[in-house]
């Protein structure tokens, strides 16, 4: 993002709308900026306070990305929404924080390699997926990938991000951003704002393989409206 003047007395959603504008953006009720608190995690931009009583220090970096994930991302009206909605799952991909089975980790990067180079060229492919990483332990799915990304000829980019999309929000982690909090009784747990309300859940940590795999697992589910 690039820097922006802040006023001494700037709400958030005024500074909010502000970045909104630059990008052109109207569909700006899906997005949120974070910074990082001082205690080392980064949380939301309160849009009702003054910005300067939110932040430790006036040279503070702001993160720009989706908040809130409709249950059918296709429904977004303007293309830039689609598209920012795409290097958003792009980037949780590639963390890791958008975890998923192997098989559709491959097919979500198989799109991604249509919208980036047209139709599958084996050694294109090839030494594409050597210098890009997508995923997390990628080199055990190159096959599988160049498998899918065969069947998506004549394909064009925009095409390739609705399909990247429509793969995606039938994750179960689609749109999930866990927080942690801790019970009344000092148990961990993690929260999370999605479109089906706020969910309560404790994760254990499952044994990790050398695939991209599932890494934690929803121990118990509250849905709270």
């Amino acid at each position: 993002m690039p820097r922006l003047a802040l006023q001494q007395r700037i709400l958030g959603i005024d500074f909010h709308n502000k970045v909104c504008g630059y990008l052109k953006l109207l569909e700006k009720e899906y997005f949120g900026l974070e910074f990082r608190h001082h205690s080392g995690s980064y949380v939301w931009l309160e849009l009702l306070k003054p910005v300067m009583k939110q932040l430790k220090s006036n040279d503070q970096t702001f993160r720009f990305i989706v908040k809130f994930f409709p249950p059918d991302p296709g429904q977004l009206q303007k293309s830039l929404t689609r598209y920012l909605f795409t290097l958003q799952i792009r980037q949780d991909l590639s963390n890791g924080s958008l975890t998923c089975n192997d098989n559709s980790a491959a097919l979500l990067v198989s799109h991604i390699l249509q919208s980036e180079l047209g139709d599958y060229d084996e050694e294109l492919d090839v030494q594409h997926l050597e210098t890009k990483q997508y995923v997390p332990n990628q080199e055990y799915l190159d096959h599988k990938i160049m498998r899918f990304h065969k069947r998506h000829r004549g394909q064009t980019p925009e095409e390739s991000d609705v399909q990247l999309l429509e793969v995606a929000r039938k994750l179960d982690m689609y749109g999930i951003r866990p927080h942690a909090a801790h019970d009344g009784e000092g148990m961990r747990l993690n929260l999370a704002v999605t479109h089906m309300g706020v969910l309560v859940f404790q994760v254990h940590a499952c044994s990790s393989s050398n695939h991209y795999t599932t890494c934690c697992s929803l121990h118990s589910l509250v849905m709270m409206y």
